[in-house]
């Protein structure tokens, strides 16, 4: 079970690192604890939308006190039916532990990107994972 669940999460980061600019690689990717967000946007074509988005994720994740590593992506085009393609971004976080992970829930470097972003959003989709 182990094992497939660091495949799992080496694949997730292989996929959403064809998706877009990121500043994880596999050497920092620490597996302690996975948080994977998939964000679908309002108006997901709308420029304006997307750079507000992109700026306050962005200020967040430099912000934030218990984020270790993190990869925002967009998705590619889905070339099979069983690759979701439906969402406007990813973003993949890793913490030390699912202590951090927690305390990261009420920061406020956290709570004021949802304040500042949860208009562009329709739908949230999480995924955490732990070694």
């Amino acid at each position: 079970m182990k094992r497939s669940l660091n495949t799992m999460i080496l694949f997730l980061v292989l996929f959403c690192a064809s998706c877009g600019d990121t500043n994880l690689s596999e050497s920092e990717f620490d597996p302690n604890f996975v948080h994977v967000v998939y964000f679908w946007l309002n108006n997901p074509d709308d420029e304006g939308d997307r750079k507000e988005f992109e700026e306050a994720l962005r200020k967040f994740l430099d912000r934030s006190e218990f984020a270790k590593t993190n990869f925002v992506g967009t998705p590619p085009e889905a070339s099979r039916d069983v690759v979701d393609d439906s969402f406007t971004y990813c973003l993949i976080v890793t913490f030390a532990s699912a202590e951090d992970q927690e305390h990261y829930q009420d920061e406020p470097a956290h709570l004021e990107f949802i304040e500042e972003a949860s208009g562009l959003w329709e739908k949230v989709v999480v995924y955490d994972a732990v070694e």
